[in-house]
């Protein structure tokens, strides 16, 4: 509802207090007290016609405070390759790719000595901290990336995603990144890889490397 509509249905609320005190007083000015609720009323469906449609409740949602949990999830794993690769002594700018293999556990891909990739994928395997944000990065990042594509490209094209409007909720108690996540899972499991793949994601997750870039 936009901000003239709830002045205008404030005004007329106070217009039909102000009547009901005055019952008692002659019926002329009974009789103009209403005349006034009722072009009130008037006024308050032209407001909300002139003010167009109510706003989609994606417009609505905490982007800043979703895209500060992610960042933090991605600094922790950025920084934790970042320093494998210093333990071990490699190129800083080796680009690496960690991805969970079917069994759940993390598969790194890197053009190094194999030995060394082994190694550090067993550490990283067994850093408990590092398996947690990875695997809240592993849902969260894609989710959000679709969401915010898709309401940057609505601001600046005016281009609707029907797949946005079924992820958010009217009621944003029900907005968390946590419920974004569990609705936008359901639609990847539902749709076909064509129109996950045609949205911007895919189906398979994985944090790149490359401290140069």
């Amino acid at each position: 509802m936009s901000l003239l509509s709830s002045l205008a249905r404030l005004g007329a609320g106070f217009q039909q207090t102000a009547e009901s005190s005055g019952a008692a007083q002659p019926a002329q000015k009974a009789a103009q007290t209403k005349t006034q609720a009722n072009a009130g009323g008037k006024n308050d469906d032209s407001v909300t016609l002139n003010g167009g449609e109510r706003p989609k409740a994606s417009t609505r949602l905490a982007m800043n405070s979703y895209k500060s949990d992610v960042g933090q999830d991605s600094a922790f794993v950025r920084e934790t390759l970042r320093h494998k690769l210093a333990e071990y002594s490699l190129n800083p700018a080796t680009r690496l790719a960690v991805q969970k293999s079917e069994g759940g556990k993390l598969s790194l891909e890197a053009r190094i000595p194999e030995n060394l990739r082994q190694q550090i994928e067993q550490d990283l395997n067994n850093n408990r901290g590092f398996k947690e944000a990875f695997g809240r990065l592993s849902v969260n990042e894609p989710t959000l990336a679709f969401v915010d594509t898709a309401l940057k490209l609505n601001k600046a094209y005016g281009v609707n995603n029907s797949l946005l409007d079924t992820l958010v909720s009217d009621n944003q108690q029900f907005n968390g990144l946590g419920d974004l996540v569990h609705r936008y899972d359901s639609l990847r499991q539902t749709l076909s890889a064509e129109r996950i793949e045609a949205a911007g994601q895919r189906r398979t997750y994985a944090f790149n490397l490359n401290v140069q870039a």
